[in-house]
């Protein structure tokens, strides 16, 4: 039997991310997981502001639901060590999450406003600084 190729629409599909139950999990995966993983790999992922971009966006109250459900379901799947491909697999391990940001960017990035973008570049800033 062969494997089913990995499409990284899989880990954002509406019909899961948008249960209220999976969006209150993913809610608090990101809550506690976002900074301490991002502090650890932003200078190793080109994706970083637009994974900021997107956090930013996931907590504004003008977000629309179906954006935030979308828009946790892709950091969460960033955050959490289960992967595609894992993390510390050289050369590959950041290649599913990226393809899952740009995924969430493709379905919600109309969404993803000036002050969001600006709010994540002052935080990327911060990382650079440290």
């Amino acid at each position: 039997m062969k494997a089913k190729a990995f499409d990284p629409k899989d880990a954002i599909d509406p019909s899961r991310a948008l249960v209220p139950a999976v969006v209150r999990v993913n809610s608090r995966v990101v809550r506690v997981g976002f900074w301490p993983k991002l502090r650890r790999v932003a200078t190793q992922i080109p994706f970083a502001g637009d994974a900021v971009a997107l956090w930013y966006a996931a907590w504004d109250k003008a977000t629309p639901l179906p954006a935030k459900g979308v828009i946790l379901a892709a950091l969460a799947y960033f955050v959490t060590p289960i992967d595609f491909l894992p993390d510390w697999f050289a050369g590959l391990g950041f290649t599913d999450d990226a393809a899952v940001i740009a995924a969430a960017l493709a379905i919600v990035g109309r969404i993803i406003k000036d002050d969001h973008r600006k709010a994540a570049r002052d935080a990327m800033d911060r990382f650079a600084g440290d």
